[in-house]
């Protein structure tokens, strides 16, 4: 029996090919190596997945963080707002009151000051009798009357050659109202003492001498190549002469203003119906 047992299994294993053995033992190799590979692909997920999770739970965290911070800020700005808002409340309640105050204080002042007219005007209507109102009529009747004479007196004058003067300007504004006038032709001067004659208009005119205390002067005019000596003449008196080509009763006029130590000012009319301002000499005088 143990011979027969033992030659079956010398056949058994006899019948049995090598390569089976060979594939078994590949094949255990392979799924050795699949579970291994397995293995480690497994465990390199789950350490992927935890670097994942606590990089996610890193930027939750900063997430978080930022939100608390803007929150805050916020709380912070909705703060100060509140405060803003508080003042800008109280200035537009001290300003609508000083508005108030100030409309008060005009209806008050605007209230005395109509009082105070009416006293005023209810006084003066009580002391004011018909008798002094008539006398004060009657006082400034006088005094216009007497400004009018006056002025008449010094508008016109009779000139040193006995020919009625026009209108006479007694200084720089009433020179300037007869220029816009427009009768004659004016022409304004200020000359120094000198033998040398100054142009003025279409003559020339030198100043010999000048008496400021006695408001006195002499002068020489020059015009169609003559020599018209004024001597001792006096601020405000029309100076006349004739030059060819004026009406008889329509002669050149001199008016000094005024009289300085070593200076005369005043003015030269002419008359416009005398045509072309005649061209004066221009020889010295002697």
């Amino acid at each position: 029996m143990s011979e027969f047992q033992e030659d079956s299994n010398l056949q058994s294993s006899a019948a049995v090919p090598r390569w089976v053995g060979l594939a078994v033992a590949v094949l255990g190799g392979v799924s050795l190596v699949g579970v291994i590979l397995g293995w480690s692909a497994f465990s390199q997920s789950k350490s992927t997945e935890q670097s994942i999770q606590a990089s996610l739970k890193q930027q939750n965290d900063a997430l978080n963080q930022r939100l608390a911070k803007s929150d805050e800020q916020n709380q912070q700005l909705q703060s100060d707002l509140k405060v803003v808002t508080d003042k800008l409340n109280v200035t537009q309640d001290d300003l609508q009151k000083a508005r108030t105050q100030a409309k008060q204080s005009v209806a008050s002042y605007n209230k005395k000051l109509s009082g105070l007219e009416s006293n005023v005007n209810t006084q003066l209507a009580t002391k004011a009798s018909a008798e002094d109102l008539s006398k004060v009529n009657t006082d400034v009747t006088g005094v216009k009357n007497d400004l009018e004479d006056t002025k008449g007196k010094l508008e016109r004058a009779t000139g040193d050659m006995g020919v009625m003067s026009g209108l006479i300007a007694r200084n720089h504004d009433d020179l300037e109202e007869l220029k816009r006038k427009g009768d004659r032709n004016y022409y304004e001067f200020t000359i120094q003492k000198s033998k040398t004659p100054q142009h003025v208009g279409p003559v020339q005119i030198s100043v010999n001498k000048t008496d400021q205390k006695r408001s006195k002067y002499t002068m020489t005019v020059l015009a169609d190549d003559k020599s018209i000596e004024k001597k001792d003449k006096t601020a405000g008196e029309p100076v006349q002469f004739y030059v060819k080509g004026t009406a008889r009763y329509a002669p050149y006029e001199i008016v000094v203003f005024e009289v300085n130590k070593n200076q005369i000012t005043g003015y030269l009319s002419t008359p416009k119906s005398a045509g072309a301002a005649t061209a004066a000499s221009n020889t010295p005088a002697q």
